[in-house]
């Protein structure tokens, strides 16, 4: 095993590997709580199901990165990505798209991710989309996630007069929220590994003391059935699943794991000192890995699998091979059999959580350059429409129209790949025919 994983090459040791895969895990085993609330919210699956399918997409996904691209990267449903999924897609006030024909638009985008994995078609495509805007994406999608925490939690409620305003501070699911928030801010501040998860514990136990939360019937118990498993191959073969608006959705899925995919495995490989003359050692690998976790994640019944960039903590605690990843995954197996603790936890004790990771994606709005009008003005729009709208189909193509017009008027059409033109013209449509909700 140490010989297969080139401990010895990388200088490190069973020992070190197990801590980093451990604390990998607990940085990211929030969202075994998270992404089954999250789409049991909107989507008419159970919480039950969304669990096991989330754990074993996890483990399948963090297993294939460990063994066969050696990383010590796990992964596990993207945050953004669900929210996409079942805000936008398949809820009643977003597309409406039953479940099924999401699932499936999920697998589709993974299959094209594992292709485009194995030709330079990828590197293509990373270079065509601007910097400013992958940055914009990334921030929009946090300010979104964000706010569905507080939606969720009570935080913020609806308002005939104002469209949104404060919650009451006489609930009790609104105060539990945002103790939670206090609680793992505080433990972020402090750079505990985990703060995040430990935030969602400590929530719930306070909960449950005060009767806000439920306390569950058992702790450990058998995995729940997913009863999701193979639901979407029946869409896939239907003439009526091939719409113009699904290739939007399939597009939207692949577009923010592919590029959320490569940041997190360029910043992850270069904190570890695994990057070689600026380059990505195995990127097809690793690319690939994560295409068949998405693929393998739609087949059990969640949305798309990524890498997470929670992997850098375990980093830090010395994870430098694959090794750590396999860690990672068995910690996730055995999560399997601990769901009653986890179906307990609500929308008000992970409000904190989904919070946070918009606090950690909206940090790459500093990296925007806002000094400049023809990049700043995607970029805001971007940003600003995901929440605004509900939508993170929507803010992306807004930023896609607008991207190459400001820079046409601005004379700099010439210095615009044509890959954005093409995106430019499908966008446009998107608002003019395909767009049904």
């Amino acid at each position: 095993m140490a010989r297969y994983f080139e401990f010895a090459k990388y200088g490190t040791t069973y020992r070190k590997e197990f801590v980093a895969g451990l604390t990998t895990f607990l940085a990211m085993a929030y969202i075994l709580a998270v992404n089954p609330g999250m789409l049991s919210d909107q989507t008419g699956l159970e919480f039950g199901e969304v669990f096991t399918a989330t754990a074993v997409a996890a483990i399948i996904g963090t297993l294939v990165m460990g063994i066969v691209a050696k990383f010590p990267i796990a992964l596990a449903p993207g945050m953004g990505l669900n929210a996409f999924f079942a805000y936008t897609v398949v809820s009643d006030f977003g597309m409406g798209i039953p479940w099924q024909d999401a699932l499936a638009g999920v697998f589709i985008s993974g299959l094209i991710f594992l292709v485009l994995s194995f030709t330079g078609i990828r590197e293509t495509i990373i270079n065509a989309i601007p910097q400013g805007l992958k940055y914009a994406v990334a921030a929009g999608i946090g300010l979104f996630i964000a706010f569905i925490g507080l939606k969720n939690a009570g935080i913020v409620v609806a308002d005939p007069g104002t469209t949104v305003a404060l919650g009451s501070f006489h609930d009790g699911g609104v105060l539990l929220a945002l103790f939670g928030i206090v609680v793992t801010a505080l433990l972020m501040a402090r750079r505990i590994n985990g703060g995040i998860f430990y935030g969602i514990v400590i929530t719930a136990i306070v909960g449950m003391i005060f009767g806000v939360v439920d306390t569950p019937s058992a702790i450990v118990s058998a995995p729940p059935s997913p009863t999701a498993f193979g639901a979407l191959f029946d869409p896939l073969f239907s003439i009526e699943f091939w719409t113009g608006n699904m290739w939007i959705v399939i597009l939207t899925f692949l577009f923010v794991d592919f590029f959320d995919t490569a940041g997190t495995l360029v910043g992850v490989a270069n904190q570890a000192g695994l990057m070689k003359d600026n380059k990505l050692p195995r990127a097809g690998r690793a690319l690939a890995s994560d295409s068949v976790a998405t693929m393998a994640g739609a087949v059990m019944g969640t949305s798309t699998t990524t890498s997470y960039i929670e992997s850098s903590a375990g980093v830090a605690a010395g994870g430098r091979t694959g090794f750590a990843a396999v860690v990672t995954a068995g910690f996730f197996a055995l999560a399997l059999f601990f769901s009653p603790v986890l179906a307990v936890i609500s929308g008000t004790v992970t409000a904190a959580a989904l919070v946070m990771v918009g606090v950690l994606m909206a940090s790459s709005l500093g990296k925007i350059e806002w000094e400049k009008i023809d990049e700043a003005i995607p970029a805001f729009i971007t940003v600003l429409a995901m929440p605004l709208t509900y939508s993170i189909a929507t803010g992306i193509a807004m930023g896609f129209i607008l991207y190459p017009l400001t820079k046409l008027v601005k004379g700099e059409g010439g210095k615009v790949h044509w890959t954005m033109y093409v995106l430019f013209v499908v966008f446009l449509l998107y608002f003019i025919w395909l767009r049904e909700a």
